[in-house]
Formats: C-alpha cells, structure tokens, sequence
C-alpha cells in the first residue's frame, strides 16, 4: 500500500489554488474532461482515464490518475526499471573494468656460478592498474621468494628498479602492465652491460664510479627559481643533474655492448653540464677525459640514451654538446702550435 493518500477535496476547494509547494509554483484545479493548455515544459497534459493502466512518466515518475485523486482512491505503485533525464538521452553507466589482469611472466634467473641465466615462467593475476613492479613483487610474495628485484621509492625517483622488459630498458615502478601486450609472455631481464649479481639486480659500482672521474659527484642541484636569468654565457638552465642514475642509458647504448672501456653517456652528460657550467673547476682534467678515445668521439649518434631517458636529461644532446667543445680546444691547441 503506498504510503501517500490522495484526500478528497471539499467542492469549495477545487476552484481554489494550491499554495506553492516546495517548487515554488502554484497547482491549480484541473477539469478531467478538458484538455489542459501547455505548461511551461511545452507540453500539455490530457485527461487520464482512471481504468486504464498508468504508464510511467519521462522522469521516471508515476502519474496518478486525476479521476482517482477526486474519488480518494489509491493507486497502485508500479516500480520503474530505467532512469531519463528531461532531454530523452538515457543514463549508461560506464562499463566495468575487470576485477584482475591474467599475465604471463618470463624472468630471467641467475647465480653466481651459473654457466648463463635461465627463464622460469610464472603465470597469475594482477590488479588491472598494476605495473611491472607490483608484478615482480607478487612473484616474490606468493610464487618464488628466491627471486632478486631491487627497488626502493616506487615512483620513479630513485632508479634502484631499472630492468628490461621486453627486449627495452624501462623503470619498473613506471611500466604500466596495462601498455604492454599481455596477450603474450612478457620478458624481464637485468640491464645490459653491467655485471649481474642475481637474477634482475646489477652491479652499480663501475656505473657510478665514472660520475667521479667526470667530476660530477653524485649530488643534487636546486631547482632554477622562476624567472632567473642564466649567466653570462650560458643560454639556458639545463639540469642535467636531473639524472637519476638509473642506468638505463648504458644499457641500451650500442658503443657500451662492444667496448667495455666506454665511458658511457651518462658520464659524458654529466662531464658536459661541468664544462657548461664550471663554477671555478679545472675544466682540463674533465675536457681531457672526453678527448680519449674511447669517450666523446666513440659515440656514434644512435640516440637511444635519450629515448630511453626517464628523467628527460636528453645525454646524447649533452654528449653532443661536450664534443663542441673537445673540437674546440683541439683547434685551438693546433693554432698554438703554428704560431
């Protein structure tokens, strides 16, 4: 039984006006057997046959019979089962997103001692939003404890969680499982071109050791205030401490997979960004190491430091950068000879 009754009106009262409800809109006494004028909707209401069944409204409303609300009786509530707004345009709730992502995981494993690393497959669910590391950390948690991942900030700051993931060098913490084809077996291995102390984690060690020997120690600088102008020579502020020694440059840098003895582009950026900005250095020790032959003049342009950057540092512009200025002192040397 609905809980609203109609009350009969007194005679006296049907020609009388409503006073203004909640709407704020006065409701006047309307005669079953005349056709109403047009409200402000632009639509008119007819009369209503109270043995007829009643239709729900375009609100998703019920509308109650007028003959029905003069006779007292009560009218049946029949529940509606769709929602539309004024306009006709119904409302869709947005499709579900699935409670987890099925991946298949390939990860290379590896000990001291080992002729060469092997793969071992782990197959689970994730969470739809997870990414290679949360991956990597549900194997540890539920399938293979044993297994070696390094991270620490789980944001992308830090570096600590460089891998390759499919034949390409990425942040862990930063590749999103949701852009990888998880239709297939995704491959994880360790960086290339450092020693590999178990399964994904890496020797650092020599990496950073080369911060040094560019005169770079591994120090962060402040961020540039707003609206500074760069000193007198410098064109633009250009932080290449933004570098967050990750690796992953030397990683995928062709000239570092044939020659060991390469110094590397991150070393090489930071090398430049002393040279661009000496603040009182001995620049000779820093423009010699770049001269050698295994620095500057080594690289061979592929870019592909840069494109895999994570920190926008851009070396391979920095490296072109330093090289300018190795011709440069060069030419000069030369001219002092002649003379």
């Amino acid at each position: 039984m609905s809980p609203f009754r109609a009350r009969k009106r007194a005679p006296s009262e049907a020609s009388q006006p409503v006073e203004p409800g909640e709407s704020g809109r006065s409701v006047e006494s309307v005669d079953a057997s005349q056709p109403v004028e047009p409200g402000e909707s632009g639509r008119s209401v007819e009369s209503v046959d109270a043995s007829q069944p009643v239709e729900p409204g375009e609100s998703g409303q019920l509308v109650t019979p007028l003959a029905a609300v003069r006779s007292g009786e009560e009218t049946p509530v029949v529940p509606t089962t769709r929602s539309v707004e004024r306009t006709g345009s119904h409302h869709e709730s947005a499709p579900a997103l699935p409670a987890t992502l099925a991946v298949r995981f390939q990860v290379s494993r590896s000990r001291k001692g080992d002729a060469r690393p092997h793969i071992d497959t782990f197959e689970f669910n994730v969470e739809p939003g997870a990414t290679v590391l949360d991956a990597l950390l549900t194997i540890r948690r539920r399938h293979d404890p044993s297994l070696v991942v390094r991270h620490s900030c789980m944001h992308a700051s830090c570096g600590a969680c460089g891998v390759r993931v499919n034949a390409r060098e990425v942040l862990a913490c930063d590749s999103k499982l949701a852009d990888l084809p998880t239709e297939q077996p995704i491959l994880v291995e360790p960086l290339a071109n450092q020693r590999v102390v178990a399964d994904l984690a890496t020797d650092m060690v020599d990496f950073h050791a080369r911060f040094q020997a560019a005169a770079m120690p591994l120090v962060r600088a402040s961020e540039a205030w707003p609206g500074a102008v760069p000193p007198d020579g410098i064109k633009a502020f250009n932080r290449f401490e933004d570098c967050i020694e990750c690796g992953l440059c030397l990683s995928t840098c062709p000239i570092a997979r044939m020659d060991r003895a390469y110094i590397g582009p991150a070393a090489l950026a930071a090398a430049g960004r002393v040279v661009e900005e000496p603040r009182g250095r001995d620049l000779g020790p820093v423009l010699a190491l770049a001269a050698e032959p295994d620095s500057v003049w080594r690289c061979r342009d592929a870019m592909e430091c840069t494109a895999v950057c994570p920190a926008a540092v851009d070396p391979a512009w920095a490296l072109l950068t330093l090289r300018r200025h190795v011709a440069w002192l060069g030419l000069r040397r030369f001219i002092r000879r002649g003379t």
